[in-house]
């Protein structure tokens, strides 16, 4: 068995979030007498919450990993259908549910995290027992519980943007390779791989992922009008509107200044750009502050196989320059381009400035 110190070392060793709750999980069957773990966080869309099971794991062997990006949203189950969860949320404490008796199997519940975050940016750690766990037992559970929220906060702290909260250009580093956790052998194989020497890693992402990068049109005019304060708060209202456009597990990003990205699963073509055309059209008709009227531009791709960030990145700044080439306040496929034969391929020089 794995001792407590090796899990503590795993628990430490990620610069990835997306591991944390799969090393969680898998630190509680080794180490404590339990059935199973199901770490559960609360997904959005269209103002609608539902459960999202993000990891699943049984003592007895198997489980599941969730890809947040990929789930269909309306067969989550809603808040509201699981009262046990919902109690702990909101209570914010711990709740120990038996359902067979006394002394009979009965469930752990505990809020992921008990820092007064909003619903939204919360969750729920099932813990499953034959019978009452004893108390050094829950001890452990405790301690664990709390490395994996100091390693959450620190991790969230290194990869945000700090005036928007939104994902920074190194999270899309760190996420672009592993947006995918399709099977659990796969989601713990060497997961901080190096790259090889002169060039970048390469992971063979499946179709339907798009990477998009938004630009805040005239920002510099804006900024030399109405001064840096001011733009700050329009960047800030943009982050805000992207988050209420885009589902609460699309991967939102400020690079820096005017510029955005979002990463995201679609099936196709069409509903991706529906989704850039919404945060398009929410934009425009929003009042901001002293500013008024302000637009954005927006080109999007679809992650190929062999892509990088910055190779798939030339692709969206070649629509972006296209949209400001031809009006702004536009969105521009670039596989659309290509087909329309405004340009080719981009050539992969594998490397980009984003800045």
């Amino acid at each position: 068995m794995t001792t407590f110190t090796e899990h503590l070392i795993k628990l430490t060793d990620h610069r990835d979030r997306d591991l944390l709750e799969l090393t969680l999980a898998k630190a509680l069957i080794d180490l404590v007498p339990i059935q199973r773990v199901v770490m559960a966080r609360v997904t959005a869309e269209d103002n609608e919450k539902r459960w999202l099971d993000l990891v699943s794991l049984d003592a007895g062997g198997g489980g599941r990993v969730v890809d947040p990006l990929r789930i269909d949203f309306k067969e989550l189950p809603r808040l509201e259908d699981s009262y046990d969860r919902l109690r702990c949320l909101r209570g914010q404490q711990e709740i120990e549910v038996a359902w067979a008796g006394e002394g009979g199997p009965r469930i752990y519940y505990r809020p992921l995290f008990g820092d007064g975050r909003s619903e939204d940016d919360q969750g729920v750690m099932e813990i499953h027992a034959a019978g009452v766990l004893a108390a050094e037992d829950r001890l452990t559970i405790a301690q664990l519980h709390r490395i994996y929220c100091n390693m959450y906060t620190l991790l969230a702290y290194s990869d945000r943007d700090a005036l928007t909260g939104l994902l920074n250009r190194k999270s899309l580093d760190d996420t672009f390779y592993s947006a995918v956790l399709e099977e659990l052998d796969g989601v713990m194989q060497d997961p901080k791989a190096e790259p090889v020497a002169g060039k970048e890693r390469r992971h063979r992402v499946p179709p339907n992922y798009w990477l998009g990068n938004i630009v805040i049109d005239n920002y510099h005019l804006l900024s030399d009008k109405y001064g840096h304060l001011i733009m700050e708060e329009v960047t800030l209202l943009v982050a805000r509107i992207m988050a209420s456009t885009f589902r609460t597990h699309d991967r939102l990003y400020r690079f820096g200044g005017e510029q955005f990205a979002v990463l995201f699963h679609c099936p196709e073509e069409a509903l991706a750009l529906g989704a850039f055309e919404r945060l398009r059209a929410n934009i425009e008709k929003y009042n901001f502050p002293q500013v008024g009227r302000v637009t954005i531009s927006a080109g999007f791709t679809r992650v190929l196989a062999d892509d990088s960030p910055s190779t798939a990145l030339e692709r969206t700044e070649q629509a972006v320059d296209f949209a400001h080439k031809n009006g702004r306040n536009k969105v521009c496929s670039h596989p659309d381009l290509v087909r329309r034969g405004m340009f080719g391929e981009v050539s992969r020089t594998g490397s980009v400035d984003v800045f």
